[in-house]
């Protein structure tokens, strides 16, 4: 069901974490939402923090706001992303690092590079027992951030798959991983009902692994097959959500983290056989590869599309005519009232700062103005754009 793009013509948005505001220097570390709230410096820090992430996008202009993930941990590389469900869940312990057996075949880097320091820093729990949902608080962080602006917020959480890929069996509770998979899809569809029942109508569930296994073992492999149905049972139930799939190929501390980065051999599966409304794609960091394989797809689109238009690795902040070439290209194979543009991922996993997030992000919500100009539709406010609203003024010029 189409809510948060429902009657809107190349709408912009951003996929969802954004660096924090340097006096934002609180984490949860595990405690419930609540228990921290208790402290007065928290919640006037974790408010003030949403406040301003949603101010910024609005600013910027963008059409679909998200909560810059402000819920999660700024801890190394992003693992926060991953690890915010697994300290709360029952049925985890401990911080350990992954053998290298157990590794996904794609996770293998050598010393001295960033990403064997990465997945050498990061630390997991075992599975010690029963996998069961306890609350992760997402309709509380959802109230927060919508009850700041009045266009729709779009909440982000990672897919409990891409969470097992990091994840070692320490009990005879479970024979394999895939019934561990079950049960957090499980866990995370209850989360997911509960931020719906509060009134969350736009959810986009993070990385499901389709696209790097489908590399790995093929579109029909049975590992393959079995993931879409737990992601299937993820999202049940949610069919007055409109539900956003997000792909890219890795985020921590903005590094790719496989070369193999084709979407031929999942394209059919994120848009016929998994369930939801819109499929983000990192296209822009990619030079748009892969774009060609909509063409068979351009008159029958069941999935809107969702591009990144400015890369999240890039430091270089994106101009607004380079982000309207960037929709052009995607308008040869995708039509406009099935297109939304986006970042290629998210901007606050470690390495960019605030303000080239702001910046990339008003970028793409001009450029969608350009694009929408010359298509004679109408277009979105751009407070950062507006000349007399500029920040620093020469007397005299406006």
């Amino acid at each position: 069901m189409f809510t948060a793009t429902v009657g809107l013509i190349l709408p912009s948005t951003v996929t969802g974490s954004f660096p924090r505001p340097r006096w934002f220097d609180v984490s949860m570390w595990g405690r419930p939402l609540d228990t921290c709230m208790l402290d007065i410096r928290f919640r006037e820090k974790f408010q003030d923090a949403l406040a301003v992430v949603i101010s910024d996008q609005e600013r910027a202009g963008l059409d679909i706001l998200t909560h810059g993930d402000f819920h999660v941990d700024e801890d190394m590389a992003g693992r926060a992303w991953h690890h915010y469900p697994l300290q709360r869940w029952s049925g985890f312990e401990g911080d350990y690092l992954q053998p290298e057996e157990t590794t996904a075949p794609w996770l293998h880097y050598p010393p001295g590079t960033l990403l064997n320091e990465i997945y050498t820093g990061w630390r997991w729990p075992h599975v010690t027992g029963k996998i069961e949902h306890r609350p992760l608080d997402y309709p509380k962080v959802w109230r927060l951030a919508q009850g700041k602006t009045h266009k729709p917020v779009k909440f982000g959480t990672c897919c409990s798959q891409v969470m097992a890929l990091f994840l070692d069996i320490h009990t005879p509770q479970y024979k394999d991983k895939r019934e561990v998979i079950w049960d957090m899809a499980v866990a995370m569809n209850t989360e997911l009902l509960a931020l719906r029942d509060a009134g969350c109508r736009c959810i986009q569930i993070e990385e499901p692994t389709f696209h790097f296994m489908a590399n790995t073992y093929g579109k029909d492999h049975e590992q393959v097959k079995f993931m879409v149905d737990a992601f299937n049972r993820e999202v049940q139930g949610l069919d007055d959500v409109e539900l956003w799939i997000h792909t890219c190929w890795g985020n921590p501390n903005m590094q790719r983290v496989m070369e193999d980065t084709s979407y031929a051999n999942s394209i059919e599966i994120y848009l016929e056989r998994c369930r939801g409304d819109v499929w983000t794609l990192e296209m822009k960091d990619r030079n748009q590869r892969d774009l060609e394989l909509f063409e068979p797809f351009k008159h029958d689109l069941k999935k809107k599309i969702c591009i990144g238009a400015v890369s999240h690795r890039v430091l270089q902040a994106d101009r607004p005519e380079d982000v309207a070439a960037e929709i052009r290209k995607a308008l040869k194979y995708i039509p406009a009232e099935r297109l939304i543009v986006s970042s290629d991922c998210g901007f606050g996993r470690q390495g960019c700062n605030r303000e080239i997030a702001f910046y990339k992000a008003s970028a793409i919500a001009q450029g969608s103005n350009i694009v929408r100009r010359e298509l004679g539709l109408p277009v979105t406010p751009v407070p950062a754009a507006d000349p007399m609203l500029q920040v620093d003024v020469v007397p005299g010029r406006v």
